[in-house]
Formats: structure tokens, sequence, C-alpha cells
């Protein structure tokens, strides 16, 4: 059981992914606040509406890299322009079914990601991610 109460965003297009996430979270700390945004342009939209009210924004961002409208990589390049607005540390993870590594070579050019998870996530992954909050 995950102490504490932390915001938890995960940016994917994949419902079941989406599913395993809610379920695992649940599980793990019912009242844990989870935001699921299916593309980037929803996630990075959400971001923008709440700068200036931290409390508001997401501890974790859990990030998927290949989805419509707008893809990781593009909400990562958003996310840098508004990063000095948000003040506020969030932490990101790249979770992908990628397992190329073009995009694990990618991913390490941006400062803020704090790693890259290959889907699916397990429980206690996902434990170790919230517990690190």
């Amino acid at each position: 059981m995950i102490k504490g109460k932390h915001i938890l965003c995960l940016i994917d297009d994949d419902n079941i992914h989406q599913f395993i996430i809610k379920k695992i979270v649940n599980k793990l700390s019912p009242n844990q606040e989870l935001l699921v945004f299916s593309n980037g342009e929803e996630g990075i939209n959400f971001m923008k509406s709440r700068i200036g009210k931290i409390e508001k924004l997401p501890d974790l961002i859990l990030l998927d890299i290949n989805m419509p409208v707008m893809d990781g990589w593009e909400f990562l390049e958003e996310f840098v322009t508004i990063t000095p607005d948000i003040k506020k540390e969030i932490i990101i993870y790249i979770l992908s079914s990628s397992d190329n590594p073009t995009d694990k070579e990618k991913a390490k050019k941006f400062d803020l990601i704090s790693g890259y998870i290959i889907k699916p996530i397990n429980e206690n992954q996902l434990e170790s991610l919230l517990e690190s909050v």
C-alpha cells in the first residue's frame, strides 16, 4: 500500500494499458488521483490550464511515445517550453512498447526524463515509481 497522496498522470492512447494502470493504482493506493489522457495534446493542454495551481499538477507522468494527434516526443518538446512556468518538479517516465535503441537514445536527450520503461508496466515497477514520488 502506497503512503501519501500524489497525482499520477498517464498519457497513453492504449485503452487496455489505461485499464491495467487504473487497476494497479487502485489496488496499490485506492485514493491516489489518476489523470488519464489519450494523446499528448490533451496532456499538454491540461498542464497549461493548471500553471499557477501547483497542487493540481501531477507529481508523476507516465508518457507513451506513439500516439495520434500529438505523440510523446511532441508533448516533451512543448512541456520543456512551459517548465519554467510550472514551478513544480514533475517526474516523467517514458512508458512505451518500443524497445528501439533509437527511442531510448532520444529519451536520454531530455533531461527531464527519469527513465524508460517497456510496456506493460508491472505492479512492482509502478509501486516503485509511486513510492519514489
